[in-house]
């Protein structure tokens, strides 16, 4: 999804997101913990790389908004959450 020129004084003239589809229920629990944990990394460190690009990090509420919803959303088969 890309927006450009969205109306707003703190809008940015062009934003852009990407998405990752994961199954709600995983079968290779520690392979989907290990890709949240790979998401997470990045969160965490690829702020720094984003500013160095001229790009705006995620906000940290934003980071925490999405990992809540992957304690929420992404269970092992046994109903019980991946990511804690």
């Amino acid at each position: 999804m890309v927006l450009t020129n969205q109306p707003g004084a703190k809008a940015w003239p062009i934003t852009g997101a990407s998405f990752i589809l994961m199954y709600k229920t995983q079968g290779k629990a520690k392979t989907a913990l290990n890709v949240l944990k790979f998401f997470d990394w990045c969160y965490r460190h690829g702020a720094h790389s984003a500013l160095q690009m001229h790009y705006v990090p995620l906000p940290e509420k934003v980071i925490k908004m999405v990992e809540k919803s992957w304690k929420n959303t992404i269970k092992d088969s046994s109903g019980n959450a991946i990511y804690k």
